[in-house]
Order: structure tokens, then C-alpha cells, then sequence
């Protein structure tokens, strides 16, 4: 029996240029929950029996568009809090890449691209530390590199 290579938390990660064509990427501190979502965009079409069009038209679909986001959640960090709202305030992308480190040799390892923080958020609760949820989107695909 073959079991399947799997990844823990410290192996899916999220990195930012913080410093613009710097070419060094950060872990975001203080996240603890972090997400990737790929998701396609579908367009539908109806298409109808030509020979017997009292029959249900066929429901045929075409990808519209695709597109990459990430979310994370945790505590804040003083580390990630300048950093963050900086970017935020700026309306501007910064390069992120997100990396599997378990990846096979020949498989994706990185997807990376620009990309806009979109939210940002905290909570506090009395007796509690303040936690922090983000939401950042690609600005189009993400570029894939293999492992070597």
C-alpha cells in the first residue's frame, strides 16, 4: 500500500514582497488559518434539440474566466501590522506566492503574481487577543514553477 505525500500547516505558505522588486518574500506573521482557492467562472448556454425542439433544451458550459484567492485568519502581529495597512492604503498589488512544499519533483511548488489586499480585518474581545482575517485576490493568473 501507497500512502498519499501530504503537507502540515507549516508547509502551505503564504509570502509577500513586502519591499517592491526586492525579490525577497515574508511569511505573513500571525496567521494561523490560511486558504487558496482556484475557482472557474462558468458561462452556460441553452442549446435545443434541433430535430424535436419540444424536448429540454441541453445546459452546455464554457469556462468565462478563472481566478486565484487567498484567505487567512489569526492573530494579529505588530510584525504584519504597518506592513499591511500600508498596503492596503495603497490600492496597489504586491507580488505574492504561495508555496507547497511537499510538492513531487515536476509539480507545481509556487504560484506566484501580483496581487491586491482586499480586506483586512480585526476583532478583539474583551480577555482575548486581537485576531485578524485578510482576503487577497490575483490580479489574473498567478505564474506556476515546478520543482525542480
Amino acid at each position: 500500500m501507497t500512502r498519499a505525500t501530504t503537507e502540515n500547516f507549516h508547509e502551505m505558505v503564504v509570502e509577500v514582497e513586502w519591499v517592491a522588486d526586492s525579490g525577497t518574500y515574508a511569511k505573513w506573521c500571525g496567521l494561523t488559518s490560511r486558504g487558496v482557492n482556484r475557482q472557474s467562472n462558468m458561462q452556460t448556454s441553452e442549446v435545443p434539440d434541433c430535430d424535436d425542439e419540444s424536448l429540454p433544451a441541453a445546459v452546455e458550459r464554457a469556462v468565462q474566466s478563472q481566478e486565484v484567492t487567498i484567505s487567512g485568519s489569526g492573530s494579529w502581529a505588530a510584525q504584519s501590522n504597518g506592513k499591511a495597512l500600508d498596503w492596503w492604503y495603497s490600492g496597489a498589488t504586491k507580488n505574492v506566492r504561495i508555496q507547497n512544499v511537499n510538492a513531487l519533483s515536476g509539480e507545481t511548488e509556487y504560484e506566484t503574481g501580483p496581487a491586491y489586499l482586499v480586506s483586512i480585518s480585526n476583532q478583539a474581545e474583551r480577555g482575548s487577543k486581537v485576531t485578524a482575517e485578510i482576503s487577497i485576490e490575483f490580479d489574473g493568473l498567478p505564474v506556476r514553477t515546478a520543482k525542480a
